[in-house]
């Protein structure tokens, strides 16, 4: 017996916790269409919002597709739904990243489930963090929820952290020369704060969310101002050893950056439930003579897709989201 497709209002609301997903400049790079007599919802990349010069590949879009994908399932799971998933259903299509068929029938996934009160927590945190250690039972709980979506995430030494260090102050030099890079920094990033009271910007990152400037360059945290000056900006001292995760795959085209988004978002669910607070870091990635020197040579990584902090500090203020009605299309 067939179940009946879901109602347009449940399908409403596992878009509107998939677009709580972090993407590259917090462009959100996705829309969904959701086909109610099949009971099957579509995510597609919104080619609109790409970004040429940190992202020419697209990878980061993908990966920020594939987090949105993983929330959706949290989503769906903590409704009592199986969701069945396939990864690129179109080779035609290159813009239709997946197809959920939400009408399934089964048990669902409770270890998703338990982390749905996570999606409306989880944010980047670009504040100092304590200087303290992460549990190895806090690390091994991350570390599988990587692999529960096919991907790798590995704590480097401090030999290899402070090269990873090295590698963002590198890019982050490069792009300082590079004005097509800084004007798309400029287009996402937003200096002026909000006015109170004032509905802003539903994309991109506010001001208020760059976090303060680095006193020194302990930690790998991505300079949003990009040297423009910051009303009301600060400057503070940051963790002199911090917790440093890679995140990556085997494999590296479009298939693995679907897969590496959802174990990335798995992991910062699982991390914001256990207490952390985590910023990601792809500076060193978006070249690519240097993103090899960011794997773990100890390790079996072989591509490296993100670079995370995780630490016990702050939340720090969330980024602004597009609204569902602007992403959903129901036919």
């Amino acid at each position: 017996m067939t179940a009946e497709p879901l109602a347009v209002s449940t399908a409403t609301a596992l878009v509107a916790d998939a677009v709580a997903a972090p993407s590259l400049g917090n462009a959100q790079p996705w829309t969904f269409r959701y086909l109610r007599e099949s009971g099957v919802l579509r995510l597609y990349a919104d080619l609109r919002r790409t970004l040429p010069h940190s992202d020419p590949e697209n990878r980061g879009l993908h990966l920020g597709c594939g987090a949105a994908l993983l929330n959706l399932r949290v989503s769906a799971a903590a409704a009592g739904l199986v969701p069945d998933v396939r990864l690129l259903p179109d080779p035609a299509q290159p813009e239709l990243l997946a197809e959920v068929r939400l009408s399934g029938t089964g048990s669902p996934d409770a270890e998703l489930a338990v982390l749905h009160p996570a999606v409306p927590r989880r944010h980047s945190s670009r504040l100092p963090y304590r200087d303290e250690d992460i549990p190895a039972a806090v690390k091994e709980r991350l570390s599988d929820a990587a692999l529960a979506e096919g991907a790798q995430l590995v704590f480097p030494g401090a030999w290899h952290v402070r090269s990873v260090l090295e590698l963002v102050r590198d890019a982050e030099g490069r792009e300082a020369s590079d004005p097509a890079w800084r004007a798309e920094t400029a287009r996402w990033a937003h200096t002026e704060p909000a006015a109170p009271g004032a509905p802003g910007a539903s994309d991109g990152i506010p001001a208020e969310a760059f976090g303060p400037r680095q006193h020194g360059t302990s930690v790998p945290v991505r300079d949003f101002a990009a040297g423009r000056p910051v009303p009301g900006r600060g400057q503070a001292v940051f963790e002199q050893n911090p917790n440093i995760a890679l995140l990556g795959t085997v494999e590296d085209g479009p298939v693995d950056w679907l897969r590496a988004g959802q174990a990335l978002e798995r992991v910062l669910l699982r991390a914001t439930t256990d207490g952390l607070v985590a910023s990601l870091t792809s500076q060193p990635l978006e070249w690519s003579e240097v993103r090899w020197a960011v794997r773990d040579p100890v390790s079996a990584m072989a591509y490296v897709q993100m670079v995370i902090r995780l630490g016990y500090g702050p939340e720090g203020p969330a980024s602004p989201r597009r609204p569902v009605a602007e992403v959903l299309d129901v036919v």
